[in-house]
């Protein structure tokens, strides 16, 4: 199966390092991170792990809960568990996925045959609310995610979900916004962007972010 942006996520339920999970229902109402390990035990993948827990407290801020993958099972987990607490510092208390039939990889097509026929890569979704993909970012095993960039798409979406804004080239949180070229009446963007905006072509207009 292939997910494209604006795909519905599917449910499932699979073992994980916490006990059973039922997607739907662990997710609730939240925001989802849903990424993908090659195997336990590797060296990238224990700095990932071990960074997203010390991250937490950004992803609570954010709504956002975090659930990691891989092919292993169980006992495993929990044995590289204990190595990512203690070469990284930190306590992981998110779950782990144990996708030993592939079943969740297969469905979220995390198995690229080409790369491996076995393993999964190194992917990213992160889920609203609504049960819809709005990220896909899929990495070389080799290459160790960017999670202050998660971070930052986690904003721009959240932000651009609620008002009539995007975000440009290299925004982070607090940085002026763009006015979407679909709102020309000047009335309502007074009465949405009170700090005025400055329109550099009338098509890119930058204003202050507005939930600041």
């Amino acid at each position: 199966m292939t997910l494209r942006l604006g795909d519905v996520a599917p449910d499932f339920e699979q073992e994980s390092s916490l006990g059973p999970i039922k997607f739907y229902d662990w997710v609730g109402d939240s925001w989802v991170v849903l990424f993908s390990h090659p195997s336990d035990f590797t060296p990238v993948c224990t700095t990932e792990l071990g960074l997203t827990s010390k991250l937490k407290s950004q992803f609570e801020q954010r709504g956002v809960k975090v659930i990691a993958l891989s092919v292993d099972p169980v006992n495993k987990h929990l044995e590289w568990i204990k190595d990512i607490n203690e070469t990284q510092d930190t306590i992981v208390d998110f779950p782990i996925i144990a996708d030993e039939d592939r079943k969740v990889s297969e469905l979220y097509g995390f198995i690229h045959p080409n790369a491996s026929a076995t393993a999964t890569v190194r992917s990213l979704l992160v889920i609203d609310p609504a049960k819809k993909v709005r990220l896909i970012i899929t990495y070389p095993a080799s290459t160790g995610r960017n999670f202050d960039e998660i971070l930052r798409v986690i904003d721009s979406l959240q932000l651009t979900d609620n008002h009539s804004v995007a975000t440009p080239v290299n925004w982070k949180d607090g940085e002026d916004v763009v006015i979407v070229p679909s709102l020309q009446d000047e009335e309502i963007i007074r009465e949405k962007f009170p700090k005025g905006y400055k329109a550099i072509r009338p098509y890119l207009r930058l204003t202050p972010q507005p939930n600041k």
